[in-house]
């Protein structure tokens, strides 16, 4: 039977970013260094596939501390890429547990942005999505009522504060730059006298992901990201691909989960991926397509990234190999 033809866009950047490639390093470099099993507070990075290979290795994830057993209090345990609040290393410290902080640097750039406004003896304006281990992560860096969380613009609209002219605000990493703009103006709109952070809190990744989907997006019949349902940044690029004129989107996990009857007869696919989604992902689905489809792959490429973030000093000087990485980048 004749294959149909079909055109992949395929954005770039995609995938990992540096502060999630550090983290899974880190995790990977502690089982070679200290052995298995390496405990990890809540999943390292948004992404089910990931957590599963490094399970595979002897990684073990817990929700909270008191969950590690009294026979490996010595075995190290790792805080997720997406920060911890200053309570959970305090309660590490209060076990003798020896830990390593897999914070994204850009992340701990915010923590630091926020206790510099409240230094200055500003109340400081979270704009984020209530319960995200980031928002929890980055109130935790500042006593209890010191920070006041914003979602929306209707938030923005409602928002109350107690001393309007001093106000300081800051933002989740993994946003959607359109969305966070507007809840800035409505902020500014009202407070006059709102301070911004002395950079930007959206992280370049999540920048360049979304200005790579805009680009690629138009035209599309269906648009790919490859993403967990729980990863923030994952679902912005989603909502960004509907609003730059692909006429589908879809978050997708595993090329099992794809539908062709759904899917229909195709002419042209953008693909992306999320920052916490790994490429032996994409390239699984990008085969799926070449199975049913004449597949051409056109590079959709906006930006190059050559961030590197260094690991912890305690494990910089074992080696990490290529077959050590291979799990989630492919040989």
């Amino acid at each position: 039977m004749t294959k149909s033809p079909l055109t992949i866009r395929l954005c770039g950047p995609r995938g990992f970013c540096a502060g999630v490639d550090r983290a899974i390093q880190i995790v990977v470099l502690a089982l070679k260094r200290y052995g298995a099993p390496v405990y990890v507070r809540h999943e390292i990075v948004h992404n089910r596939y990931v957590v599963e290979g490094l399970e595979a290795m002897g990684a073990i994830f817990v929700e909270e501390l008191d969950e590690i057993p009294a026979e490996h209090r010595d075995q190290p345990v790792v805080f997720s890429a997406h920060g911890v609040p200053k309570s959970v290393p305090a309660d590490a410290e209060s076990r003798n547990l020896f830990y390593l902080d897999a914070t994204c640097p850009l992340v701990s750039k915010v923590h630091k942005q926020a206790m510099r406004h409240e230094r200055l003896g500003r109340h400081v304006v979270l704009i984020g999505h209530a319960g995200h281990p980031e928002v929890i992560g980055t109130m935790g860096q500042l006593p209890e009522g010191a920070v006041s969380l914003v979602e929306t613009v209707e938030d923005a609209e409602k928002y109350e504060p107690a001393d309007p002219d001093n106000l300081g605000y800051v933002t989740q990493t993994t946003l959607s730059v359109q969305d966070t703009a507007a809840v800035i103006a409505k902020l500014r709109e009202r407070f006059p006298n709102l301070t911004a952070p002395s950079a930007d809190s959206i992280c370049y990744a999540t920048t360049n992901r979304q200005e790579a989907v805009s680009a690629a997006a138009p035209g599309c019949d269906l648009f790919i990201v490859v993403g967990a349902p729980n990863s923030s940044n994952s679902k912005r690029l989603v909502e960004v691909a509907s609003r730059a004129g692909a006429k589908r989107a879809m978050l997708v996990q595993r090329a099992s989960e794809l539908d062709f009857d759904v899917i229909g007869d195709i002419a042209t696919l953008g693909i992306s991926a999320g920052a916490s989604a790994p490429e032996v992902v994409v390239n699984e689905i990008i085969e799926a397509f070449r199975d049913r489809f004449n597949a051409a792959v056109e590079l959709a490429e906006t930006a190059i990234e050559n961030e590197h973030f260094l690991v912890n000093r305690e494990l910089r000087d074992v080696e990490l190999t290529v077959e050590d990485m291979a799990f989630v980048n492919g040989r």
